[in-house]
């Protein structure tokens, strides 16, 4: 796994090899003076609810943590909002359209993928349904059910950040 301070080893400012990292959140230049932060990326969470209560999970299709339950959602692209990313990821996902979307919280996520590892802020909406008529898996989802939270298996949730939602679920 690869972290950004492992895989910048040049400036992109102006290709020094003087381009050291912090410790912290950034590397420097000390040949141009220039500074380059690793921020987190934005994704999306939604919580789906039936009538009986029950969550909808989806199972991942592709690593990481390929087979394990996950939430729908994904990463906000270039000028989307984060409430857009949470529509647009659902559609994709689940082929349906969310509605009435209440912010329910922000979880810190590693997410590692070809070998890197992407920080993110995973923001979690709580999201209405006309209703689930038409629904199926698509995109990175290999499958779907609605099952109670407090019945989950915490270990069979694949990315920390939902696994850290779905504990804060169940507390309630």
């Amino acid at each position: 796994m690869f972290y950004s301070k492992d895989v910048f080893r040049f400036c992109p400012f102006c290709g020094s090899n003087n381009f050291v990292w912090d410790g912290e959140k950034s590397h420097f230049c000390s040949d141009c003076g220039k500074k380059l932060y690793t921020n987190a990326v934005g994704a999306t969470i939604a919580l789906l609810y039936n009538k009986a209560g029950e969550l909808l999970f989806t199972t991942r299709k592709f690593n990481p943590a390929k087979d394990m339950l996950d939430l729908p959602g994904g990463f906000i692209d270039l000028g989307e909002t984060a409430e857009q990313a949470v529509v647009r990821e659902v559609k994709e996902e689940l082929n349906l359209d969310v509605r009435d979307l209440q912010f329910y919280g922000s979880f810190p996520n590693e997410y590692t993928y070809a070998g890197f590892t992407y920080f993110t802020i995973d923001l979690v909406f709580v999201c209405g349904v006309e209703n689930f008529e038409g629904m199926f898996a698509n995109d990175d989802v290999a499958d779907m059910r609605f099952i109670n939270p407090k019945a989950v298996d915490l270990q069979e949730i694949g990315l920390n950040s939902v696994r850290n939602l779905v504990a804060k679920l169940q507390e309630k």
